[in-house]
């Protein structure tokens, strides 16, 4: 006869992982262990799972062999780290009594950034428990978990209220879900002229269907990349004004060539580089008011 603690976890389970798929992303990212994250976060206790923006100092590359790994290390953390610098920058005038939603929040960096910079509540949501309770020890050796809480939940049924978050942001996580889905959630959750910042690749309709390369990182990290216009059509059927698009592509090419020539390479690099370039994937910043 089962545990009831048992049947409870997997009540739990079911509730937040709805479809086969879901369950294949849980398990993919419960399992991840990659370097580039582990290692780059070891820098300075800030866990990132997205990438990098702007140039980077090519003296890293000539530095002597005992220090030149850990040198790209340090060079590739600090471009992730300014490229969340560069979300955090859009989220507008936020307050400490304001509320805030890091939706798939991987293990916590952008979200402990933004409590520093605007001393506010942040709540993070994922799908993976690992991601989960890492998250949470991490907000409890800084101190802050009264103030920065991390939930295992679907960001698509979050099941916090209605109406209370000044903002939300997802940092590369859209390409695991349904748009319009995950909208409408967003939508509910924001309070009227609250803002809603996404950083995300998305594939070019100008090309047609959806390249080799692009393919690729698809299948290398499990996800389902959406064309530009569904983000747009999206937003627009769930009362989310875009007030601002910008084409990050060109900020965070050099990211990915210094990362191909780094310890922490995973393969992947050739196809970003290759998709960038030749078109077929654009690195888009999207700022979005609900109205």
């Amino acid at each position: 006869m089962p545990r009831i603690g048992t049947e409870m976890e997997a009540i739990v389970m079911r509730d937040v992982l709805r479809t086969d798929y879901q369950k294949s992303v849980a398990d993919y990212w419960n399992k991840e262990k990659d370097p580039v994250n582990i290692r780059l976060g070891e820098v300075d206790g800030l866990y990132h799972h997205h990438y990098g923006l702007g140039e980077y100092d090519p003296s890293v590359l000539d530095a002597p062999a005992d220090t030149r790994d850990q040198r790209i290390i340090e060079e590739l953390h600090r471009l992730e780290t300014a490229q969340a610098e560069v979300l955090l920058d859009h989220l507008g005038a936020i307050t400490p009594d304001d509320r805030l939603l890091d939706a798939g929040s991987g293990r916590g960096g952008t979200s402990f950034m933004a409590h520093t910079r605007f001393g506010c509540p942040v709540d993070g949501v994922s799908i993976s428990e690992q991601q989960v309770a890492f998250a949470n020890e991490q907000a409890e050796k800084r101190g802050v978990s009264d103030k920065v809480r991390f939930h295992f939940r679907n960001m698509l049924d979050t099941r916090l209220d209605s109406g209370s978050r000044r903002a939300i942001w997802t940092n590369e996580t859209t390409m695991y879900v349904d748009l319009f889905q995950l909208f409408a959630e967003l939508s509910r959750l924001l309070e009227y002229g609250g803002r809603y910042v996404c950083i995300t690749g998305c594939s070019n309709d100008v090309t047609g269907l959806r390249s080799k390369a692009v393919s690729r990182i698809d299948e290398h990290y499990t996800c389902n990349i959406h064309p530009r216009s569904h983000y747009f059509k999206a937003l627009a059927a769930n009362n989310l004004v875009p007030i601002k698009v910008v084409d990050l592509t060109p900020d965070t090419l050099p990211y990915w060539e210094l990362r191909a020539k780094s310890s922490v390479a995973t393969g992947i690099e050739d196809s970003f580089l290759t998709a960038y370039k030749e078109g077929s994937f654009h690195y888009l910043l999207i700022v979005a008011d609900r109205i």
